[in-house]
């Protein structure tokens, strides 16, 4: 771009999705390997309107990027070189073509999405979203492999669970594709997650189940409610003494459900593992870039890793993105966070009354919930997002989708596939849904799950969060930038101010940048540079989330989940996630290790009265003691009043401790000058730590704080950095060019060290800076 322009090579490569690509490649077939008696190609996954040749020879057509194909290539195939050679319609011509033959389906547009992307059965926010980048792709984005066998081999293994005390039954249902008749045989054999050794095993002849009692079972639970063992199951196809064909699944024993039970508050809607239930703790996951195909493992575990990390529990695989791949999936069960699964339809309507869109769907949801049901970590298969939240709501969609056609698809084809292929995995119609009342009460606090937009969109204060009793928050959020030097990648120095042409081109949602100001203002005071802007939108967003989850946390067991929009980025933009696009944690996602933690110690104020009532939230399994330690200080750091409070913390529920009293403080020193700083010491070590204020942080008159940092280097090749503040400090965040850390964005009182673990090469680089630095 020239100087001055702005940064946009999103527009320069619009064309792209308007054209035919074509991919070739040439592959080399052995004597041996022709003279197998079948031969296929598979293709597990081509982005998507595909025309595939071998040879010279047609062998299929596909339209459907989220399907595994098979195709038969043996009569087409030569010893020595073979050419493969697939070619590709342009997507975006495609769906405008459909709109104008087949009728133009509604959806929520905007300006942030080409199309809607309705007839092509294709990741709908490569289109474009409101956080994300115009891209629409063509190509192979899984694995194409030749598959050959003589007389059978496995096509299909199913796994069902029943947990009996003390014992969980397998039954181990295999599905076979022979091309002769024989006598065929399973072998299964379950293999133990520590000794690697096999515990069990069972013969069976084909057509029948294989039945295998595991004994003393170790379970699998979410994270933070226990281990994660993995057994592996193992099965071996043979006819006679000969294997033709053999395959494994790992396993998690366990029982994964939602609870849905009339209560004194409506229905409930919580999970249970085991038998015991769990508050939902987590974040909607978006895919993790633009480019299907191009995410390696080691993308997927920063990701997945880092919601672990921060003591999350659950992720949604949201429904406007893509079936994730295996890896992603395997992360899971291995860290203990369940899914909630959506089909991927999303924010708009779909062809659902089409027989040939109907069936295609069928064959794509077939194929996923037979690659995904055996995962300890799934958790729910959800049929949409937001769909019911438009339908009654917004003008047009019901002429393109009536009630009828949405039921066709979502209260009939998909739960019939879920409950015939997988049989223990719940199913729940959309996201939000209301199961009591009527359908198009998509914000009921009484049952269901509700997706809560009006801080935000709606602008209300954080506080409105409060108001909220409901039973389950699958959405809600708000947005920041990512850090000054991811937003230096596409930006240059004259772009940076927040309504230059580039940032507000990054910018998706379309009251984006003007409602962070908005609220911004609300709390605190004017930024002094574009740095500081960049960086306080972090710790803005952050606190909006902490009134949100504390008090939904509060508010168990009447709500019991909360699964913030978003978790992570596929582009450097202003979004609602909590770790952009190249792994680093915002704000947010350091203060949500905190807010997630297993035991919360929060504070709700009630500024008219001087008040602060204390709260303990556990996720702990088991009840425990502590000591509730609080301080009063002014904003220069002098103790007002101090004292601690013993506190028997149940297991799995949030307790009311009491109400602590500041209003004779708040008259000597006013709202404006109160800190009330709370810490929850468990046998000795503080397992929460946190801040009550009584007024907006933009009236107080902080100090300049005087942060010391003594810097040891530790064996393993981390330093651990000690902090020593002079001064209350808020919001205190170390810098570094490529570092990473344990602790950060925390609040520092005089005279008390704070210790943060730092991964760096270079430790010189590191940086401190606190809230005032913003102003």
């Amino acid at each position: 771009s020239r100087p001055g322009i702005g940064i946009d090579n999103e527009r320069h490569q619009m064309w792209v999705g308007e054209t035919d690509w074509v991919y070739q490649g040439t592959f080399t077939v052995s004597d041996e390997f022709l003279a197998y008696q079948q031969i296929y190609l598979r293709c597990h996954g081509l982005d998507t309107l595909a025309t595939i040749q071998v040879n010279d020879a047609h062998i299929g057509q596909t339209d459907n990027m989220f399907r595994t194909y098979e195709f038969d290539v043996k009569p087409h195939l030569v010893v020595g070189e073979n050419i493969i050679t697939i070619t590709f319609d342009a997507p975006a011509t495609y769906a405008r073509r459909m709109d104008e033959e087949k009728g133009e389906m509604a959806a929520w547009t905007h300006t942030m999405r080409i199309n809607s992307g309705a007839w092509i059965r294709k990741e709908p926010c490569n289109f474009g979203w409101d956080w994300g980048p115009k891209m629409v792709t063509s190509g192979i984005w899984r694995d194409i492999e030749l598959v050959a066998f003589d007389t059978a081999c496995l096509s299909d293994i199913h796994i069902l669970q029943d947990h009996r005390a003390g014992n969980v039954k397998l039954t181990v249902n295999v599905e076979v594709e022979a091309v002769t008749d024989a006598n065929l045989t399973i072998n299964v054999e379950v293999i133990d997650p520590d000794r690697q050794t096999v515990i069990a095993s069972a013969e069976a002849v084909v057509g029948e189940t294989a039945v295998l009692d595991i004994p003393n079972p170790q379970l699998w639970w979410p994270n933070g409610m226990g281990q994660q063992p993995l057994y592996t199951v193992r099965v071996t196809l043979l006819a006679r003494e000969t294997v033709l064909d053999s395959n494994q699944k790992r396993i998690g024993l366990r029982t994964l459900k939602l609870e849905r039970h009339p209560d004194q508050w409506g229905e409930s809607f919580y999970f249970s593992c085991n038998g015991v239930p769990f508050f939902a703790k987590g974040a909607n996951w978006i895919p993790i870039s633009p480019y299907p195909g191009s995410v390696s493992n080691d993308d997927y575990r920063l990701f997945v890793r880092a919601a672990a990390d921060a003591n999350m529990n659950m992720l949604r695989v949201w429904g406007g993105g893509i079936y994730e791949d295996d890896v992603f999936y395997d992360l899971c069960d291995e860290l203990g966070i369940t899914l909630w699964q959506d089909f991927i339809f999303s924010c708009g309507t779909y062809p659902s009354f089409d027989a040939d869109f109907m069936a295609n769907v069928k064959a794509e949801a077939e194929d996923n919930v037979r690659r995904l049901r055996h995962h300890a970590s799934l958790a729910l298969w959800c049929g949409n997002n937001e769909i019911e939240q438009g339908l009654p709501h917004d003008e047009g969609w019901l002429e393109s989708m009536s009630w009828d056609d949405y039921r066709a698809l979502f209260d009939k084809l998909l739960p019939n596939i879920v409950r015939e292929l997988d049989g223990q995995t719940d199913y729940w119609p959309g996201s939000p849904h209301s199961p009591c009342g009527d359908r198009d009460f998509w914000q009921n606090p009484d049952c269901g799950d509700t997706h809560l937009w009006m801080v935000w969109h709606g602008r209300q204060p954080f506080e409105w969060y409060r108001t909220r009793p409901d039973r389950f928050c699958s959405e809600f959020g708000f947005q920041s930038f990512p850090e000054p030097r991811v937003v230096n990648e596409f930006t240059e120095p004259q772009d940076r101010n927040l309504t230059s042409y580039v940032m507000e081109h990054h910018q998706r949602s379309p009251i984006g940048n003007s409602t962070i100001v908005h609220y911004m203002l609300d709390w605190f005071q004017m930024p002094e540079s574009f740095e500081g802007t960049v960086w306080l939108s972090q710790i803005l967003q952050g606190m909006a989330m902490k009134y949100a989850v504390e008090h939904w946390r509060r508010n168990m067991p009447r709500t019991m989940g909360t699964l913030y929009w978003q978790l992570n980025d596929m582009w450097p933009a202003p979004s609602w996630a909590s770790i952009d696009w190249k792994g680093n944690w915002k704000a947010l996602h350091y203060m949500a290790k905190r807010f997630y933690a297993p035991l919360l110690l929060s504070g709700l104020e009630h500024p008219e009265t001087s008040t602060i009532d204390l709260h303990v939230t556990s996720d702990l399994l088991h009840k425990t003691e502590g000591i509730i330690r609080w301080t009063i200080t002014d904003a220069q750091g002098s103790i007002l009043d101090e004292g601690d409070i013993a506190v028997s913390i149940p297991a799995n529920a949030n307790t009311f401790v009491e109400t602590l009293d500041v209003a004779r403080h708040v008259a000597t020193h006013t709202t404006r000058d109160v800190l009330v700083w709370l810490e929850l010491d468990v046998a000795g070590e503080i397992v929460s730590e946190n801040l009550v204020v009584l007024n907006r942080l933009k009236h107080f008159e902080l100090p300049e704080p005087n942060i010391s940092l003594a810097v040891n280097e530790l064996d393993d090749g981390r330093y651990a950095v000690t902090l020593l503040s002079d001064a209350p400090a808020l919001y205190v965040w170390l810098e570094h060019p490529e570092a990473t850390f344990s602790d950060n964005f925390f609040h520092l009182r005089p005279e008390q060290e704070h210790t943060v673990y730092v991964s760096a090469v270079d430790i010189d680089a590191l940086r401190v800076k606190s809230l005032v630095d913003t102003f």
